[in-house]
């Protein structure tokens, strides 16, 4: 629950500085509060928002958009079954599904602890980022440098907290240092986004020893 209510409050944090941002770029106040529950993806939004602002083509700020959020298809195939349950629920928790929820219910024990992490926590930020926004919005007027305050550095200092009991493992060790290097070597040359969905890469270089080493 600690780690749910610091999850959601940095999630909160970031949408006043995404409200603002949405407004003072010439967004009308009730798009980027739509966007968040709708989209319900941080990343993607702001860099939608940045491209428009740029004078980037819409269509084109979609597709990348699109393209960041592909880093949910790991997340869909990493719950177990049981924790995303069938019918109705499986549309709703799919909608839920972001880096947070996903975190904190695979770092619980059992699957219903798993399974109440993921819904507490996804509800949490479908209430946050939506409020968050409304709160920059309001505020945008009055904020016109959200950099100076380094809100953005909230959500990185979560999900890293969020996963240091996990690096204890040496596998782990190997997964995170490798993607963090790929990440590092490929941001000055690809489009934003992109790094970091080739750093999934390095859970696939690094499972196949342990895979090898279980057979043997």
């Amino acid at each position: 629950m600690r780690g749910i209510a610091l999850a959601c409050l940095s999630v909160g944090v970031i949408g006043i500085s995404y409200g603002a941002v949405c407004v003072t770029s010439g967004f009308p106040l009730w798009f980027p509060v739509l966007a968040a529950a709708l989209v319900l993806a941080a990343s993607s939004e702001f860099l939608f928002v940045g491209m428009i602002a740029a004078g980037g083509s819409p269509a084109a700020a979609v597709l990348l958009g699109l393209l960041v959020n592909a880093r949910h298809l790991p997340y869909g195939l990493a719950m177990p079954p049981r924790v995303i349950q069938p019918g109705w629920r499986r549309i709703v928790a799919s909608h839920l599904m972001n880096d947070e929820s996903v975190v904190l219910a695979l770092a619980q024990p059992d699957v219903p602890r798993q399974r109440s992490a993921y819904w507490i926590c996804g509800v949490g930020m479908l209430i946050c980022w939506p409020a968050g926004a409304l709160l920059g919005g309001l505020a945008g007027n009055v904020i016109h440098d959200t950099d100076a305050f380094g809100l953005d550095s909230m959500f990185p200092a979560v999900i890293l907290a969020l996963i240091l009991p996990a690096l204890r493992e040496r596998g782990m060790r190997r997964a995170v240092l490798t993607g963090a290097a790929i990440t590092l070597a490929t941001t000055p040359f690809l489009p934003s986004g992109l790094p970091e969905l080739l750093a999934l890469c390095a859970v696939f270089l690094n499972s196949a020893p342990e895979k090898k080493k279980k057979a043997v």
